[in-house]
């Protein structure tokens, strides 16, 4: 295997981490309405209206479960 081709895997494999945590952290914002995950602003208790934050933050961590398990079976 030549010097090429072996900066060419680690440089994917970096590049392939960054794009799946930035992915997930923007499906983290717009499932919480703008805020960070688990970063709530000091004086706000538990917020009745986030239901719908939570269930859509369940869904999305569903959806990328389901999508690593296709990616597994494509193997």
């Amino acid at each position: 295997m030549n010097y090429d081709r072996l900066i060419r895997m680690v440089f994917n494999t970096l590049l392939r981490r960054l794009v799946r945590s930035g992915v997930n952290k923007g499906i983290d914002l717009a499932a919480g309405k703008g805020r960070a995950r688990g970063k709530r602003p000091k004086g706000q208790g538990a917020d009745p209206a986030g239901a719908p934050a939570r269930d859509a933050r369940a869904l999305a961590k569903r959806a990328r479960r389901a999508a690593r398990i296709t990616r597994r079976f494509g193997r």
